[in-house]
Protein backbone atom coordinates (compact mmCIF):
# COMPACT_ATOMS: atom_id res chain seq x y z
CA UNK A 1 0.00 0.00 0.00
CA UNK A 2 1.07 3.61 -0.86
CA UNK A 3 1.79 5.38 2.07
CA UNK A 4 0.26 8.96 1.43
CA UNK A 5 0.75 11.88 3.94
CA UNK A 6 -2.05 15.14 4.30
CA UNK A 7 -1.68 17.29 7.23
CA UNK A 8 -5.46 18.85 7.77
CA UNK A 9 -6.52 20.86 10.58
CA UNK A 10 -9.70 19.57 13.14
CA UNK A 11 -12.16 22.51 13.23
CA UNK A 12 -14.03 23.86 16.19
CA UNK A 13 -16.60 21.01 15.99
CA UNK A 14 -13.94 17.98 15.60
CA UNK A 15 -14.28 17.43 12.02
CA UNK A 16 -11.49 16.83 9.34
CA UNK A 17 -11.70 16.70 5.82
CA UNK A 18 -11.05 13.68 3.94
CA UNK A 19 -9.05 15.22 0.80
CA UNK A 20 -11.45 14.44 -2.70
CA UNK A 21 -8.09 12.37 -4.30
CA UNK A 22 -8.04 9.92 -1.12
CA UNK A 23 -11.72 9.63 -1.02
CA UNK A 24 -11.38 8.86 -5.01
CA UNK A 25 -8.85 6.32 -4.06
CA UNK A 26 -11.48 4.30 -1.37
CA UNK A 27 -14.32 4.85 -3.69
CA UNK A 28 -15.85 6.96 -0.65
CA UNK A 29 -19.02 8.90 -1.86
CA UNK A 30 -21.16 11.73 -0.08
CA UNK A 31 -22.77 9.92 2.79
CA UNK A 32 -20.88 7.04 2.63
CA UNK A 33 -20.27 5.06 6.09
CA UNK A 34 -16.93 5.32 7.42
CA UNK A 35 -15.86 2.51 10.54
CA UNK A 36 -13.68 4.49 13.28
CA UNK A 37 -10.77 2.13 14.73
CA UNK A 38 -8.21 3.15 17.35
CA UNK A 39 -4.71 1.62 17.47
CA UNK A 40 -3.24 2.67 20.63
CA UNK A 41 -2.05 6.29 19.12
CA UNK A 42 -3.57 6.08 15.82
CA UNK A 43 -6.84 6.39 14.39
CA UNK A 44 -8.03 4.20 11.37
CA UNK A 45 -10.78 5.55 9.18
CA UNK A 46 -12.25 2.73 6.82
CA UNK A 47 -15.06 2.89 4.46
CA UNK A 48 -17.75 0.51 5.68
CA UNK A 49 -19.08 -2.38 3.79
CA UNK A 50 -21.89 -4.60 5.68
CA UNK A 51 -20.44 -8.05 6.15
CA UNK A 52 -23.45 -9.59 4.13
CA UNK A 53 -23.30 -6.47 1.71
CA UNK A 54 -22.81 -7.53 -2.18
CA UNK A 55 -19.96 -5.75 -3.21
CA UNK A 56 -20.04 -4.31 -6.07
CA UNK A 57 -23.87 -3.21 -5.76
CA UNK A 58 -24.11 -2.28 -2.31
CA UNK A 59 -27.24 -4.28 -1.77
CA UNK A 60 -28.18 -6.75 1.48
CA UNK A 61 -30.27 -9.11 1.17
CA UNK A 62 -30.59 -12.84 2.58
CA UNK A 63 -29.88 -14.18 -0.96
CA UNK A 64 -26.33 -12.81 -0.79
CA UNK A 65 -24.02 -15.61 -1.24
CA UNK A 66 -20.37 -15.62 0.07
CA UNK A 67 -18.13 -16.76 -2.05
CA UNK A 68 -14.05 -17.21 -2.21
CA UNK A 69 -13.52 -18.36 1.26
CA UNK A 70 -15.22 -15.91 2.66
CA UNK A 71 -14.00 -13.07 0.99
CA UNK A 72 -16.70 -11.87 -1.89
CA UNK A 73 -19.94 -11.61 -1.08
CA UNK A 74 -22.44 -11.01 -4.26
CA UNK A 75 -26.32 -10.42 -4.65
CA UNK A 76 -27.57 -12.01 -8.32
CA UNK A 77 -27.47 -8.38 -10.14
CA UNK A 78 -23.97 -8.25 -8.65
CA UNK A 79 -23.07 -11.93 -9.53
CA UNK A 80 -24.16 -10.97 -13.24
CA UNK A 81 -22.23 -7.83 -13.48
CA UNK A 82 -19.01 -9.58 -12.72
CA UNK A 83 -19.85 -12.69 -15.34
CA UNK A 84 -20.14 -9.76 -17.65
CA UNK A 85 -16.69 -7.98 -16.74
CA UNK A 86 -15.10 -11.08 -16.47
CA UNK A 87 -16.30 -12.58 -19.96
CA UNK A 88 -15.06 -9.16 -21.62
CA UNK A 89 -11.75 -9.30 -19.70
CA UNK A 90 -10.40 -12.71 -20.94
CA UNK A 91 -13.18 -13.19 -23.74
CA UNK A 92 -14.25 -16.41 -22.00
CA UNK A 93 -18.16 -17.58 -21.87
CA UNK A 94 -19.15 -18.51 -18.96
Amino acid sequence: MKSIRIIRKVDELGRIVIPIDLRRILDIKVKDPIKIFVDEDKIILRKYTSEKGCALTGEVTKENKTLAGGKLVLSSEGAELLVKEIESHFAIRV
